[in-house]
């Protein structure tokens, strides 16, 4: 009698159904194309608004399908040349980006009405006003990367890039026109140098840190380096002009390769006459350049005034906190990091601002109805305006407690990297009916990425 594998192995082969036509509407919040078909949603890859395409189904659910395009019937005009030789939508390729097939213009567009639909679909608010983009470098923009790392004997050594698109495997990448310009064309020359180390199958991951002044590259190593490994990284270091560091386990354990080698990244504010240091393994944004303008746009839009106690909610190490400083009598910066907290405090020294700037150790996602006061207590006696810039997971708690303050600041800016989070707490403060959304924009921290990062104002009605 055969077995069930034998069974399954002896079945025919089953054709691929044929393809299906569709008319695409508009692109979700993963920049697939979005159709209507027998009144059912399909997301399809490769696809564009305005396009007539064939696609091919690869999931169907109860309430919708999901494929990839196999023709364009109808081309639409906001296609670009991807300017990538990885990029591509078929398996296989790079999934770094996924947008760099629509024009650069048109991408900006498309997260701002992500931002809008996310907004009324999930918190039901509009904002009164929509803010200018705030846009940045295109190419050559990522000053930050993790760089996955395999060996693979098979395929004649180490694979160095991005994992390919929906997949755990490593593209075969040999250029990267999103990277930073000194890192860009390093991926070839980084392979080589993997695939002459001892411990080429156990570096798992290289992290790219870039500033003006200096470009890291840490490994994440998972066994000693060896005898002759040292002297193989401080060639291609002198080389194309990096320095390295290694890193054994968490991020703190990140250390120059050259022991006691200084550290001069920094990352840069000139508008404000800052520059703040970090670790190659610290969180900072991607775009330093697209950094700056959203710093200046975020000062702005919070308007503090000198005389002015402004609280910065997930602070880092003071991207925002220190400028605030510049502009206003005091800044309390609150983050959960006690590392990013100390680099923030050194460099408020640094800078002259000691005096007007005070950091605490704080889980912000356990804030209170209690810490508002305490807070205001701290700064002696209110709280003028607020900014909160936290992770995905975005500031639930506390705007469930600034919902209910009797006391709350006169404007509140929302820096956001998730506009399903955005659009939730902004919910949770105008459904109250005490606040009001009085505007919201994007930013465009990640081109040609359906990522969408964005800011908000919102103030409490009188």
């Amino acid at each position: 009698m055969a077995t069930a594998r034998t069974a399954r192995l002896d079945r025919p082969p089953v054709a691929p159904a044929e393809p299906l036509a569709a008319h695409i509407e508009s692109l979700d919040l993963e920049g697939r194309g979005v159709a209507r078909i027998d009144g059912k949603v399909a997301f399809i890859e490769g696809a564009l608004p305005g396009k007539h395409v064939l696609w091919q189904r690869n999931r169907a659910k109860a309430r919708f399908d999901t494929g990839r395009v196999v023709a364009v019937l109808r081309p639409s005009t906001l296609r670009a040349e991807p300017r990538c030789p990885h990029f591509g939508l078929e398996q296989g390729s790079c999934g770094g980006c996924s947008m760099q097939h629509l024009d650069p213009r048109a991408q900006v567009s498309v997260k701002q009405r992500m931002l809008e639909e996310s907004l009324w679909r999930i918190g039901h608010v509009r904002p009164e006003m929509v803010l200018r983009p705030i846009c940045g470098l295109a190419w050559n923009y990522r000053h930050r990367a993790r760089l996955t790392v395999r060996y693979i004997e098979k395929k004649g050594g180490a694979l160095v890039g991005f994992h390919e698109r929906a997949s755990s495997y490593v593209a075969d990448m040999r250029v990267c026109p999103v990277l930073a310009a000194s890192v860009a064309t390093l991926l070839v020359p980084l392979r080589e140098l993997v695939s002459s180390l001892t411990i080429r199958d156990r570096l798992p991951q290289i992290e790219v840190a870039v500033a003006q002044q200096a470009t890291v590259l840490v490994l994440r190593i998972l066994a000693p380096l060896g005898a002759g490994d040292t002297p193989l990284l401080l060639d291609f270091a002198q080389r194309h002009g990096v320095s390295f560091w290694v890193q054994t386990s968490g991020p703190d354990s990140a250390e120059p390769l050259v022991a006691g080698e200084p550290n001069a990244l920094a990352l840069p504010l000139p508008e404000f006459g800052l520059s703040l240091p970090f670790r190659p393994t610290d969180f900072t944004q991607v775009n330093h350049r697209t950094n700056e303008v959203l710093v200046r746009r975020a000062l702005a839009l919070l308007a503090p005034e000198p005389g002015d106690a402004v609280a910065d909610f997930f602070c880092g190490m003071g991207n925002f906190t220190l400028p605030l400083a510049t502009r206003s009598r005091q800044v309390i910066g609150l983050e959960g990091s006690p590392p990013l907290l100390r680099r923030a405090e050194s460099a408020a020294a640094d800078a002259g601002l000691a005096d007007k700037v005070r950091f605490v150790t704080r889980n912000l996602f356990e804030w209170t109805d209690e810490d508002w006061p305490a807070l205001r207590a701290a700064a002696g006696g209110n709280i003028d305006r607020v900014l909160i810039d936290p992770p995905r997971d975005g500031a639930a708690a506390l705007v469930t407690a600034l919902a209910k303050d009797p006391h709350p600041p006169r404007r509140l800016v929302y820096v956001s990297c998730n506009p399903a989070t955005l659009a939730r707490d902004c919910g949770t403060l105008v459904e109250g009916g005490r606040w009001v959304l009085r505007s919201a924009g994007i930013v465009n921290m990640f081109p040609h990425t359906s990522h969408v990062e964005s800011i908000a104002v919102l103030e409490p009605l009188p």
